[in-house]
């Protein structure tokens, strides 16, 4: 770092994404991405939008916030459409905590979670999750912090019923309850109705993954009015014009697509129960997982070994390397041909000669 650098900053570790290579072709499982492009009326949208990119886009993202109402049942006044969810995310710790309000997470969860608290220097406490990665809902009720809970859980997509979802909210209505909800469409129950009830619940959602739109950068979040209203004080503070006019038409199109959005996300539900079927005949165990892509180790060989072997034979998983998670690889559901690629990969690597045999289990 330069030595103008803010000493703020000095000690900010940053969020490190999936690798994004550009030496080779790979099968890229590793980040989450969907294995269908996005929905025809929303390129068809999109591109009407190229031509007048010198005017600047609606800062008031007002044919987004028609869409979303019409959509999930939301009045325009509670919602907010941000640059990505990881914005809306960063608005939150901003808007709600400070010294005076901090915050509490799970100990394994959305990587960005610490960054954001880091960054905005908001003093957090991480909560165990239990050995087999869920959550103990009891270590939140009346907790008396702001709470941030990816819902289902990453990396492990994890799940937790919405009635559990509405205890942990209603047990502290002086604090406000992030949900985040990136996958909640593969598999999860959605918060989203409960905002009318709780002046306190916060939803996020992204066009990532879902929706096709990971390029794109759009996210969506759903409270009360007031609490909206906090949020487009931070957004309007920072970037007013935060959404382009590409990405708005993509959305409006993404949203208004209903058949096409129901299609992909059951494909892949389907391509996840399949493949975790085959992974299990495999050896492998994994989680119980609502997301769009399976958490996954096996007995006989290190998840580290599995990511490398991977990597070399051309396909991209994610691993990462803290103590509790370094056995598993998170793995995307892609297309049905990428994932059966995948394990053709796994079967030869489980064959070949004395694979690096774990001794943990």
């Amino acid at each position: 770092m330069s030595r103008f650098f803010s000493e703020k900053y000095k000690e900010l570790e940053p969020y490190v994404p999936g690798e994004q290579p550009r030496e080779r072709k790979f099968i890229k499982l590793n980040t989450n991405e969907s294995p269908f492009p996005p929905s025809p009326l929303a390129q068809r949208m999109a591109r009407e939008e190229a031509g007048i990119l010198q005017l600047y886009s609606d800062p008031s993202c007002r044919s987004l916030v028609l869409a979303a109402a019409n959509c999930l049942g939301v009045e325009e006044n509670q919602v907010i459409f941000t640059n990505g969810s990881d914005d809306i995310l960063n608005f939150a710790f901003m808007a709600f905590s400070d010294a005076g309000h901090p915050v509490v997470f799970p100990d394994i969860t959305y990587g960005f979670y610490p960054v954001f608290a880091k960054l905005n220097n908001i003093p957090y406490e991480t909560i165990p999750l239990r050995e087999d990665f869920t959550i103990n809902v009891e270590d939140y009720i009346g907790i008396g912090k702001n709470i941030f809970i990816a819902n289902p859980n990453a990396p492990t997509g994890i799940a937790l019923p919405l009635c559990d979802i509405e205890r942990i909210v209603a047990s502290n209505p002086d604090n406000v309850v992030v949900i985040d909800e990136a996958y909640v469409d593969f598999g999860g129950e959605s918060a989203i109705g409960l905002i009318d009830k709780y002046k306190n619940l916060l939803v996020t959602q992204t066009f990532s993954k879902s929706r096709s739109l990971a390029g794109a950068r759009l996210g969506m979040g759903f409270a009360c009015s007031e609490l909206i209203q906090d949020l487009e004080t931070v957004r309007y503070s920072t970037n007013p014009y935060n959404i382009n006019r590409m990405t708005m038409a993509a959305g409006v199109g993404a949203l208004t697509d209903k058949e096409y959005f129901i299609e992909c996300t059951s494909k892949i539900r389907a391509t996840r129960e399949r493949i975790s079927k085959k992974l299990k005949e495999m050896g492998f165990f994994m989680t119980e997982s609502r997301s769009n892509f399976i958490f996954a180790a096996h007995p006989a060989i290190s998840g580290l070994d599995t990511y490398l072997k991977l990597k070399d034979m051309g396909i991209l998983v994610r691993h990462f390397e803290t103590p509790r998670l370094k056995n598993y690889n998170r793995i995307t559901v892609g297309s049905d041909a990428e994932m059966d690629a995948l394990c053709d990969a796994l079967a030869e690597i489980l064959k070949a000669p004395n694979p690096a045999e774990r001794t943990d289990l």
